[in-house]
């Protein structure tokens, strides 16, 4: 797993952050994962210690190879070259080798600070963008598909596919598998088999 970007929240936590996961058939196994994930806890941010909910909006998207049909022409692009951000010292870029894409015709904005090298972080963000796009093209037919089916969901906050509870009682629950565990340390830190082998067993 390789971070490309990260912006911290404005009080606390992560805003967002992109990751490119490799393995084998790791976009099968995790495409599902995408959705809106709800956490129950008490916050350490909070000074009275109260129960809070947050959700994290999680997108899957697959690493488009170059040679794959996903052509962008250069006028479709709007590129800047941007300061990396975060709390500073020793390990913040002090040069502008961090990069933003922006797709005008669709608004989709990337941004990529991994590498030191400019040209390496624009080589990186194209290839989110792509990803990014395949993915918009791929909504776009299920959408139709599930028209002709007869069937709509919107994809929002209300739905939500799993809740990780850690306060009054520990469990995590996944709505579409119905598959539960009271252990959401384990599972918050990286144990997800039990959920994505059910997940693909729905199809």
């Amino acid at each position: 797993v390789e971070t490309q970007h990260m912006v911290q929240g404005n009080e606390a936590g992560i805003s967002t952050v992109t990751m490119i996961v490799s393995g084998d058939y790791c976009f099968g196994l995790l495409k599902k994962e995408a959705g809106a994930h709800r956490l129950i806890r008490l916050s350490p941010f909070n000074s009275q210690n109260l129960r809070q909910t947050s959700f994290a909006g999680v997108e899957v998207t697959p690493v488009i190879d170059d040679d794959e049909d996903i052509v962008i022409p250069d006028s479709d692009i709007e590129f800047k070259a941007v300061r990396s951000g975060g709390a500073g010292g020793q390990h913040v870029n002090k040069t502008s080798t961090a990069v933003q894409i922006t797709h005008l015709p669709t608004g989709l904005t990337v941004h990529n600070s991994e590498s030191r090298s400019q040209q390496r972080n624009r080589e990186k963000a194209m290839m989110i963008l792509k990803a990014k796009l395949w993915q918009l093209e791929e909504e776009k037919r299920e959408n139709e598909i599930n028209k002709i089916k007869g069937e709509h969901k919107v994809a929002g906050w209300g739905n939500q596919i799993r809740n990780y509870v850690l306060h009054p009682y520990k469990l995590v629950k996944d709505l579409r598998t119905g598959v539960e565990r009271t252990d959401p340390d384990n599972v918050l830190d990286g144990d997800l088999n039990e959920f994505i082998e059910a997940e693909i067993r729905i199809g």
